[in-house]
């Protein structure tokens, strides 16, 4: 069974910077495409960006230019490198992995809070 556990949230300033990490186990990290998405207290989940076995990216239009996500197979781990952070930005981040051949093999983590207030 795939597990997916999220670290490196908490509290910043407003242009501050934090980067998430979530490590895969039990599952061949190279068949996911990864990603993490976000929620705020009453919004929907939404995607931040995703990155795919062979290292194509995809960000929200919200974050573009701020956030960056890269994967390290050999640790099977995805980071989110997340640069002049807003207010807006707070909320719960999830990592998500996605079987590349087999959709329905969806994985999500616990949730991390970010929280960019000063």
């Amino acid at each position: 069974q795939v597990q997916l556990v999220e670290s490196g949230g908490g509290l910043v300033q407003p242009g501050g910077s934090l980067r998430l990490s979530c490590a895969l186990s039990g599952g061949i990290f190279g068949y996911y495409t990864m990603g993490w998405y976000r929620q705020a207290p009453g919004k929907q989940r939404e995607l931040v960006a995703s990155i795919t076995s062979r290292g194509t990216t995809n960000y929200g239009d919200s974050v573009k230019g701020r956030f960056t996500i890269a994967r390290d197979n050999a640790r099977m781990t995805v980071l989110l490198q997340m640069n002049s952070l807003k207010p807006e930005d707070t909320a719960v981040f999830y990592c998500n992995a996605m079987h590349q051949f087999f959709a329905q093999r969806e994985y999500w983590g616990q949730g991390i809070q970010v929280t960019v207030s000063s």
